[in-house]
């Protein structure tokens, strides 16, 4: 069973920082542009709620969260 995996598109970043103030041991901030820095790109399950939340708070939508697909063969 593989693990959620994020993203962080710098890009499309504006440096609000809602992502290190939610999730500050998967997310920080560059010192030098204020921009997303992903720290864990498959946070452990301790950090993973967080993890979703700034996802979801993210006001350029510049960070994913990708779910494993679920099912059998």
């Amino acid at each position: 069973m593989s693990t959620p995996h994020l993203s962080a598109d710098r890009g499309r970043c504006i440096g609000a920082g809602m992502c290190a103030m939610t999730a500050p041991d998967v997310f920080d901030q560059d010192p030098d542009d204020g921009l997303v820095l992903l720290l864990q790109a498959e946070p452990p399950a301790a950090h993973r709620a967080a993890a979703r939340m700034a996802v979801g708070l993210c006001p350029a939508g510049a960070i994913a969260l990708h779910e494993p697909e679920s099912g059998g063969s």
